[in-house]
């Protein structure tokens, strides 16, 4: 999946949407060998940076998320939209595609 980069300096998610920085972790084989990008896997896990507003059910009332900025989770491999800000990575995901939240 290729990753949109914007010049934006904010991003406020809407709905069930929220943004994830991507918690990119230095990979090295048991051996000592450091892997390089191509033959890392995607991370999955992030620290949650913006959260909308929850979303919209039929009746017109409004659920909250359950993530808050600061929450670290892990989320589904293929999920979301690669976003690069600057030189930050992040992920804008549905709170659907959130897993847990990591303690």
């Amino acid at each position: 999946m290729a990753t949109i980069a914007l010049a934006a300096t904010t991003l406020r998610p809407l709905g069930d949407r929220v943004l994830v920085k991507v918690v990119e972790k230095e990979e090295r084989t048991a051996g000592g060998i450091l892997l390089p990008d191509t033959a890392k896997e995607k991370p999955q896990t992030g620290e949650v940076v913006a959260v909308g507003p929850g979303r919209v059910k039929d009746d017109g009332t409004r659920v909250s998320p359950e993530v808050k900025v600061g929450d670290t989770v892990l989320y589904g491999k293929y999920s979301g939209t690669d976003l690069k800000l600057g030189d930050t990575e992040y992920v804008l995901v549905a709170e659907k595609d959130i897993l847990a939240v990591v303690a």
